[in-house]
């Protein structure tokens, strides 16, 4: 919450006084959501020993081997030590740290009041991350999410760069039209997964 408190009152800052930077965060988004569509198998297991975060802890802190149940740190021959656990949290939290570097700039195509940004993040991260838990296990049953989500981006980052022509012929209006389209573009995902679900069950019954 802090590290995106900053990014926000920073982002904001930058926007009121150079507004041109909204271009450069308009390119950001589309490049990330056409190299998320294009980006090859995300289930493929990660080389955890070459994480930059865990390079880091490794080469400053000594950290043991082994758990030592929920503990953060450990004693090992009079010293405190970190425990593999403390890895992980630094792990995730730099991760959700980097996911505000797409996620602010998306909002920030949308509003630019950092009150409304700020607070949509608030939400994200206290409901979402629950609601994750929930639906992990049927995450992959929606395979056309990810594209849905990528085209999303695209969406954002080009209504950011052509938001000077765009306000021209849609007016007011265009604030609903981008968020109607992303909405759309949700549902069109989730809707493809579950109708392509269906057609494997019966395409495959289970004997």
């Amino acid at each position: 919450l802090v590290f995106r408190a900053i990014f926000i009152l920073v982002g904001a800052s930058l926007l009121h006084h150079f507004e041109w930077l909204a271009y450069g965060f308009g390119a950001f988004l589309a490049y990330s959501g056409l190299k998320l569509l294009w980006m090859g198998d995300a289930d493929e297991k990660p080389d955890l020993s070459q994480n930059h975060v865990v390079r880091f802890m490794r080469r400053f802190f000594p950290i043991c081997q082994d758990f030592d149940e929920d503990h953060f740190t450990s004693f090992d021959r009079g010293r405190r030590i970190l425990t593999p656990l403390a890895v992980v949290l630094a792990v995730v939290e730099t991760t959700d740290v980097i996911f505000a570097v797409d996620s602010i700039p998306a909002v920030f195509g949308i509003t630019t009041n950092s009150f409304v940004v700020f607070t949509s993040n608030v939400f994200a991260i206290m409901g979402l991350r629950s609601l994750y838990f929930v639906l992990v296990r049927a995450i992959g049953y929606f395979r056309y999410l990810k594209p849905a989500m990528a085209l999303v981006l695209v969406v954002i980052g080009v209504k950011m760069l052509a938001a000077h022509w765009l306000k021209q012929w849609l007016g007011d209006s265009l604030r609903h039209w981008s968020l109607g389209l992303v909405g759309a573009l949700l549902l069109v995902g989730m809707g493809a997964s579950v109708i392509a679900g269906y057609l494997d069950r019966h395409k495959h019954p289970k004997e």
